[in-house]
């Protein structure tokens, strides 16, 4: 481990680094540093050990410090650092997009490499869109997203997404011609549900309307997550990917799924669109797809989307798409051992056999003070409380540090706590995580 032995960095050298997604100020006022990791745990730089009870972010899904990984990867910079995909190819860009056909979900089996969640979502819908002029659907340019859902922070990602502070700044920059889905969180109607809700299907529904409202000749795709993840764990009803997916065939409307959090294992299934059989003709991925040692992204597609671009001269470029980095060497190297280590120790069907008690975990937080919803699937959970007159946020902030100060790692998303483990997780891990979060709560009331 390269972890660098003081405990503290000091003010100056903390000042260069703009950091994302984070309350800069807030944190090098008192910073919080992780300098080593290893299986379900990393270690502060005082010394402290913190379960991790999010798969750092979403993303370490086969546990921490996985040597194998690290190995491949080396062995792969001392042998090639670098090849271009422009034109050119090197052997383990096909061969990890044959490993990934053979467990996606049937018919997805074209895949296409990114370098993030964000690149793969914007990858899809520029894909979506081509294909249907490539199809002499030229006028199919609208794209559906979903209120609350989380696309990444490219514009097209952003543009569909439906997270306001990810939005407003933006606006006049967005791409035209998008329109949003109404989001299916109801604690209202689905408190305290265990696995996903009964109501809301009917949600679905609401595509109609758009389409009444834009005519389906100008709609090119619709993109959801099956589950989304960073508005803090939303869950689809029972039936309701099942009726979108039927809208969209219905009105030959191509339907995304991002899969980004859902991905290689969380669900319980290598994807969610298994796991809640549906199947997408574009699929987004990443994270989980390296466990998190190198960024890489993958968007699956549909053979009918692919060899609709397969056409005219075979000279020609059939898609002006791409990054420098795609299917990035040693970014191959990591996936493929990740790939390996996935198979070997069952980990993409392994949170199945864990969900009930991770639902038990969870679903124990009830009735603790200003928790007013609890929701799980798989090896994901949530806990939401009741923002704080004037200061929403500030309750799940406190909660995140008071875990922390304890020993766990956590995500806060506003007022809600979402927990994602690595898929390694055992259930004493799972009782630890729910013993200190329900202490931080109660601590916080």
């Amino acid at each position: 481990m390269n972890a660098k032995p003081s405990t503290a960095l000091s003010p100056s050298e903390m000042q260069s680094f703009w950091m994302p997604f984070t309350a800069n100020r807030q944190f090098k006022a008192n910073p919080r540093l992780l300098v080593r990791a290893e299986g379900m745990h990393y270690w502060s730089a005082d010394g402290r050990e913190i379960l991790d009870a999010v798969a750092g972010l979403w993303c370490v899904n086969a546990g921490h410090g996985r040597r194998e990984i690290a190995e491949a990867v080396g062995a792969q910079l001392a042998t090639m650092e670098f090849a271009p995909t422009f034109q050119m190819g090197h052997p383990s860009a096909f061969e990890l997009a044959n490993r990934l056909a053979a467990i996606a979900p049937p018919g997805l089996d074209r895949v296409f490499f990114t370098n993030s969640g964000s690149e793969s979502v914007d990858t899809a819908l520029k894909i979506a869109i081509a294909y249907q002029r490539a199809r002499g659907q030229g006028s199919r340019f609208r794209v559906i997203g979903r209120e609350k859902g989380y696309h990444g922070v490219g514009f097209g990602g952003i543009s569909v997404g439906g997270i306001l502070n990810n939005r407003k700044y933006f606006a006049a920059s967005m791409l035209p011609g998008v329109d949003h889905l109404p989001h299916t969180l109801s604690i209202e109607h689905n408190a305290y549900s265990r696995g996903l809700p009964a109501w809301g299907a009917h949600l679905a529904n609401d595509l109609e309307r758009l389409i009444a409202l834009h005519d389906a000749s100008t709609i090119a795709a619709v993109i959801v997550e099956p589950l989304s993840g960073s508005a803090g764990v939303i869950l689809p009803p029972v039936g309701y990917l099942k009726r979108l997916r039927e809208i969209c065939d219905k009105h030959d409307i191509l339907l995304i799924f991002d899969e980004v959090i859902t991905g290689f294992g969380r669900v319980g299934k290598p994807f969610g669109a298994q796991a809640f059989e549906v199947t997408p003709d574009l699929m987004t991925t990443a994270k989980g797809l390296t466990n998190g040692a190198v960024p890489m992204g993958a968007v699956f597609a549909a053979r009918k989307i692919y060899d609709a671009f397969m056409q005219g001269p075979e000279h020609t470029i059939e898609l002006f798409h791409g990054y420098t980095y795609s299917a990035h060497p040693a970014a191959c190297a990591a996936a493929l051992a990740t790939l390996d280590i996935y198979a070997r120790e069952g980990l993409l069907t392994r949170a199945a056999t864990l969900a009930p008690q991770m639902e038990s975990a969870v679903h124990s937080l009830k009735g603790l003070p200003n928790v007013i919803d609890v929701r799980n699937c798989g090896l994901i959970g949530a806990v939401e409380m009741e923002p704080r007159a004037g200061r929403p946020g500030t309750r799940g902030y406190d909660v995140f540090l008071k875990c922390f100060e304890r020993g766990v790692l956590v995500r806060q998303t506003g007022d809600i706590i979402a927990l994602s483990p690595p898929l390694i997780v055992e259930p004493a891990d799972l009782a630890r995580i729910a013993e200190v979060l329900g202490e931080a709560i109660r601590g916080t009331a």
